[in-house]
């Protein structure tokens, strides 16, 4: 017997086929849709070869002008340690915070994804990621940091290839080979000598729950600078260790109460404010670098050491110079020295080049030269008496006037009234002007500019010095002098410009004769070197709150500044204590190996050396007479 199998409805079957039909088309749909998704997303993934290269920031190092090595900027590549020498409670420090199913996952963790997603949801704000280790190896070596879909399905496809080639322990040696702790410190190695001095197979639990804190944050928690927080976030860690059963009995309570013991960043002769001031001509030049190069710079190593060794001698907290600066300046612009704070560590803040201060009188020699340019002669002669000019009324740090005196002797001893009197009669304008042709910019003709009320910066000071020591040329200060690969190929050098000619040998000559014996015999004796030619200004503003001394050799121009960042009086520095004194050290050690030079200058005409000759005869008649009475 047969049965017959029912037949369905012509247009029941008919509905059938367009439904298969259509399923199948939507079916296809979706797979091409997925598959050009795949594709689109795929297109540019990295080479996953590259997992073992050497993926560390590049390195530069930085050498003085005489080829001796200076500063190195970037990663210190040390051989990553075999997984089996880490300790189980560093390995275990950082999956407890960072992955805690690395080895259960397969590159992706859904479990981990839901609950950061229900966290970030309940906190209104992102406060915990649901990426795996793997998947921040993958960000770390092959992809930005951009937060976009199409990186995020990258790095999930990467991973999910990178845990199918290597094991979870070759994975995880990476990963600790390759992640930044901050302070500099890239890799698991370099973070334990950096903040221990000791390699990762002989830190305690404790510390290896303040590293592996640091990987949400490793600038911010960067324990020599933010301790508390950077505990705050070491008890933390402990605490979700002890949550997983990682930690035995009694272990949370003890790594709680250890003492945790950082090194502090060390005061470091390396000159980095001066590698911060040319790093962005370096990348005008070269773009961001990102392969090993060497750097040849303008600065003297001795030369740096002595101007930072000077300043740390010299300053005085306990009156309130806690701060300084200097800039050395060669004869053609070259910066041999920098130094831009008391203490790099504690504050990149460079004051050489950053901060604008007053001058005080360290200015002067530009109203003096503007009134050389008026017609006037170092040996012309004023009157120190009171003066009031739009309603201000100088008055000399002596409290006291002298009388009828000579510019030049007016510019020694500093006296204020002279000065304003000086620029009056030359005009603000000129004096505007000259200063502008020595490279300080954008003053504005006010009659306190005389006594050198608006802000400067130390490396504008100095430069504006420089024309007095070459002879009359002024040149713009520089620091870099040429870039190469690391294999020697070079991708820029300096072409030296043409100097640009701003005094005349008469004013050159007329400036060394007043700014020696301002060191001589006037207000900056203590920068005085023996057997030596020197010549400069001291400075000091309002209640002592900037301290300056500008001065030169032949062909050495060297400006000292000394005060505080918060712009308070000092205790009895002046230009002539402090700053004097790092003058004298600093360009001591400049000359001690250069030959004997002068600086060439003007003599007083015969006719009034003669009268001055006669006038202190008759000086010293009238004594002798009024003692005989």
């Amino acid at each position: 017997m047969r049965l017959a199998l029912p037949t369905l409805p012509p247009r029941l079957l008919t509905f059938g086929r367009i439904a298969a039909t259509a399923g199948f088309a939507c079916a296809y749909l979706v797979g091409m849709a997925v598959l050009t998704a795949f594709a689109h997303v795929s297109a540019d993934l990295p080479d996953a070869s590259r997992l073992w290269e050497d993926n560390r920031p590049p390195s530069i190092q930085f050498m003085d002008r005489q080829g001796r090595d200076i500063a190195v900027r970037g990663a210190h590549a040390l051989e990553p340690m075999p997984i089996a020498n880490v300790p189980a409670h560093v390995r275990q420090a950082v999956l407890a915070t960072e992955d805690r199913r690395f080895y259960a996952h397969s590159g992706i963790d859904p479990y981990g994804l839901a609950r950061a997603t229900v966290a970030n949801l309940r906190a209104g704000r992102v406060v915990e990621g649901g990426s795996t280790l793997t998947q921040q190896l993958t960000k770390n070596v092959f992809l930005t940091p951009e937060q976009t879909l199409n990186r995020k399905a990258q790095e999930m496809i990467v991973a999910i290839w990178l845990e199918r080639r290597f094991t979870k322990n070759e994975l995880l040696r990476l990963y600790l080979s390759r992640v930044y702790f901050g302070g500099g410190a890239w890799g698991l190695e370099a973070a334990t000598q950096t903040y221990f001095g000791r390699t990762p197979d002989d830190i305690s639990l404790s510390e290896a729950a303040l590293l592996a804190g640091l990987l949400k944050a490793p600038s911010a928690l960067n324990p020599a600078h933010n301790p508390n927080d950077s505990a705050a976030r070491m008890r933390t860690v402990l605490r979700a260790m002890d949550r997983q059963d990682l930690l035995g009995e009694g272990a949370l309570d003890a790594a709680l109460a250890a003492p945790v013991s950082v090194l502090m960043p060390r005061r470091s002769a390396t000159p980095d404010g001066f590698i911060d001031w040319i790093w962005p001509e370096i990348e005008r030049r070269v773009g961001v670098p990102n392969r090993d190069m060497v750097i040849q710079v303008s600065l003297d190593a001795d030369l740096q050491r002595a101007t930072q060794a000077a300043l740390a001698a010299y300053l005085d907290p306990s009156r309130g110079a806690d701060q300084g600066a200097a800039v050395l300046l060669g004869g053609r612009g070259d910066v041999l020295a920098m130094v831009g704070g008391a203490d790099y560590s504690e504050s990149q803040y460079n004051r050489a080049v950053q901060a604008r201060r007053q001058p005080g009188s360290a200015f002067k020699p530009i109203v003096y030269l503007a009134a050389l340019r008026a017609g006037l002669k170092p040996w012309t002669m004023s009157t120190d008496s009171p003066i009031t000019v739009d309603g201000w009324t100088p008055r000399n740090f002596s409290k006291t006037f002298a009388g009828p005196i000579a510019l030049e002797d007016a510019l020694a001893r500093s006296i204020n009234t002279v000065a304003v009197k000086v620029s009056e009669q030359a005009g603000r304008h000129r004096v505007v002007a000259t200063a502008a042709q020595l490279g300080l910019e954008d003053l504005k003709p006010y009659a306190s500019l005389a006594l050198g009320a608006q802000g400067v910066s130390v490396i504008d000071m100095t430069e504006a010095y420089l024309p007095f020591s070459t002879g009359g040329d002024a040149w713009a200060p520089y620091g870099l002098i040429s870039i190469a690969t690391a294999d020697g190929t070079p991708l820029y050098h300096r072409d030296p410009p043409a100097p640009r000619r701003v005094l005349s040998a008469e004013e050159v000559r007329h400036m060394n004769r007043m700014l020696v014996g301002t060191v001589e015999r006037g207000t900056g004796r203590r920068a005085l070197i023996a057997d030596r030619e020197v010549a400069g200004k001291t400075g000091t503003t309002n209640g002592n709150r900037d301290a300056w001394f500008v001065g030169y050799a032949p062909d050495l121009t060297l400006g000292v500044w000394i005060g505080n960042d918060a712009n308070a009086p000092m205790d009895r520095i002046t230009g002539g204590t402090i700053p004097a004194q790092v003058f004298s050290d600093v360009m001591g050690a400049a000359l001690s190996e250069r030959p004997f030079a002068s600086l060439p200058r003007t003599a007083k005409p015969d006719d009034l050396v003669r009268r001055d000759r006669l006038n202190s005869l008759l000086d010293r008649i009238e004594l002798a007479t009024a003692a005989g009475q």
